[in-house]
């Protein structure tokens, strides 16, 4: 019972200085963890990466060819102005950040200018350094890219002092950065998307001789 006693003695004094250094010492909070009623943050176009792919590399591909009439992307669907590309092309993600800016740059004193990026670069693209001999495996990753087909409306702008004229220059000098011819397109009744009752169906129906 005594050494019961005399233990409790010196083990109480050092659980409580213990506590009190706890109390002390600020607390860690995780990286991964989120407090209560924050919303998720929205990534910009300065950050244009997949969250996460099924695996890291991929094959080169090729820029698709539409030859069964598809028009997506086409057509203007949400602001007044766009550029479209006349060639199809592989996209990488430097250069969307580039003509982002540079129409933010352009555009800036244009109150409630939205812009609208119709592609996102999600194909890693790999890269090998120069007079390296075949096999070892495929290259490190380098960058992010997207395939562009041709007739593709890749920027859309609206705002509502923005003009014509303005909006021109800006897109303008917006496809010198891409390596390819482009378009200035301005939304109306031929370039808006069509309904699907309107658009031609895309295979001849059978017609059963008589």
């Amino acid at each position: 019972m005594w050494a019961r006693s005399f233990v409790g003695s010196l083990v109480r004094p050092l659980a409580t200085r213990m506590a009190a250094a706890a109390a002390a010492r600020p607390a860690v909070v995780s990286a991964f963890s989120q407090p209560a009623g924050r919303v998720q943050q929205i990534r910009g176009l300065g950050n244009l990466q997949p969250r996460r792919r099924k695996y890291k590399k991929a094959q080169k591909g090729r820029v698709p060819v539409r030859t069964g009439g598809s028009t997506k992307g086409n057509y203007m669907a949400f602001g007044d102005y766009g550029l479209r590309v006349k060639e199809g092309l592989r996209l990488p993600a430097k250069t969307i950040s580039a003509i982002h800016t540079l129409l933010k740059s352009k555009l800036k004193a244009v109150k409630g200018l939205q812009i609208w990026l119709r592609v996102f670069p999600d194909i890693p693209v790999t890269t090998k350094g120069t007079e390296v001999r075949m096999g070892k495996g495929k290259g490190a990753f380098d960058y992010w890219a997207c395939r562009v087909p041709k007739d593709k409306i890749i920027f859309e702008l609206r705002a509502p002092g923005l003009n014509t004229e303005l909006a021109k220059d800006a897109l303008r000098q917006a496809g010198f950065k891409m390596g390819v011819p482009t378009e200035f397109v301005v939304a109306n009744e031929l370039t808006r998307q069509p309904k699907k009752c309107d658009l031609p169906p895309t295979t001849i129906p059978f017609q059963q001789a008589k």
